[in-house]
């Protein structure tokens, strides 16, 4: 095997893939990438075997065809270190891999490429195509909701429905949900699967082009693919909660507020809220929000913001980071709280209906007694 690359051609394709190799690996050879060269195509795969990622690159040149591993961190740092501009010859030889740049030369140890475990895709019930922005859109405004090491592992991911030929992504850590619906129609049967936090993240890092995406989901995998890349995440086996129990039906009290004045009122407040808790107190009056928060150090914060109010006054809880984490991921400039009593869930929500283009984005977020 011998290829001949340039080091910036090499370097982002490298660097996602390095992305899904764990430190440290019981498995010495699931610490290494491995490299397959055919024709023009160089290939590049990482995986932990709950994600494996292919990063694909064209060469300029058709090198000798071959595949082996390398160890990916001592890869990468090799060619971020190397000069931009500089080009990178690879060849292999009696079982080691020489790199060559200028006057740098580097010679690691390699295993296998027959050795280099694959995660089982088969194929997919489900299949559709997405635009990127969509789909990261659709991540970036639910994944913040998703549990970490919670008992209940089905929480530990994201959940991807299809539901009546709209597309929904859920997330929920059992005191906050995020739900985001896409804007058109699919037709595919209703499905859902749950994908587990690391493969949500990792597909969240590679969503940043703008050619289309291929989303494949069978019974144990999900995945995503382009000419740039193909990226396969084994699914949690488990079964998501009913998610709509959870969602008020008839909330009576709404405020609609301006988002960017909320968010700085609530990330003012929260300095000196109860580092543990993260409590805020709301107070409701007609076209008034009034924040309050206090810690055990008897310090204490308050902040008056203007809103659309109209109904009965009402005090209410919440955990502050909660609160923020939904301000930042709206887009409009007006939000909707939907309320009921100071003992019931509050649905957030754009104030205005969505766009033709963009996602239904809802939030419940429960209540903190105080």
């Amino acid at each position: 095997m011998k290829f001949s690359i340039a080091r910036d051609a090499l370097i982002k394709p490298l660097n996602l893939v390095a992305g899904v190799v764990e430190r440290r690996q019981t498995l010495p050879i699931l610490s290494n990438v491995l490299l397959v060269l055919d024709g023009t195509t160089l290939s590049l795969t990482g995986t932990d075997l709950e994600v494996e990622l292919v990063g694909r690159v064209e060469l300029d040149a058709p090198g000798v065809d071959g595949e082996i591993t390398v160890p990916a961190r001592k890869f990468v740092d090799i060619c971020k270190s190397l000069p931009e501009g500089s080009s990178i010859e690879l060849s292999v030889e009696a079982g080691k891999a020489t790199v060559k740049a200028g006057r740098s030369r580097f010679t690691l140890s390699t295993l296998p490429a027959a050795d280099f475990p694959s995660v089982e895709g088969g194929a997919g019930t489900i299949s559709l195509a997405l635009s990127q922005s969509l789909m990261k859109r659709l991540i970036d405004g639910t994944a913040f909701a998703m549990a970490q090491q919670d008992v209940r592992y089905y929480l530990n991911g994201l959940y991807l429905e299809v539901l009546g030929g709209r597309l929904r992504m859920v997330a929920t850590d059992g005191h906050r949900l995020a739900l985001a619906t896409a804007p058109e129609r699919v037709d595919v049967a209703d499905a859902g699967v749950i994908i587990p936090r690391k493969g949500v993240l990792e597909l969240s890092r590679l969503l940043d082009g703008t050619a289309p995406l291929q989303l494949s989901v069978g019974s144990n995998h999900i995945r995503a693919a382009n000419e740039q890349f193909t990226f396969t995440s084994k699914l949690v086996d488990g079964k998501f909660p009913d998610y709509e129990r959870v969602i008020p039906k008839s909330p009576d009290k709404a405020v609609v507020g301006d988002r960017a004045d909320l968010k700085q009122a609530f990330t003012r407040t929260a300095i000196l809220s109860n580092e543990k808790y993260r409590g805020v107190r709301l107070k409701l009056s007609e076209n008034t929000l009034e924040i309050t928060a206090n810690n055990p150090e008897q310090e204490q914060a308050e902040e008056v913001v203007g809103v659309q109010y109209a109904g009965a006054g009402l005090e209410i809880g919440f955990n502050v980071s909660y609160l923020l984490d939904v301000l930042a991921v709206l887009s409009q400039s007006e939000v909707r709280l939907s309320l009921s009593d100071e003992a019931s869930s509050a649905l957030l929500e754009h104030a205005q209906a969505p766009t033709d283009q963009e996602p239904e984005m809802l939030y419940v977020v429960m209540p903190m007694r105080l």
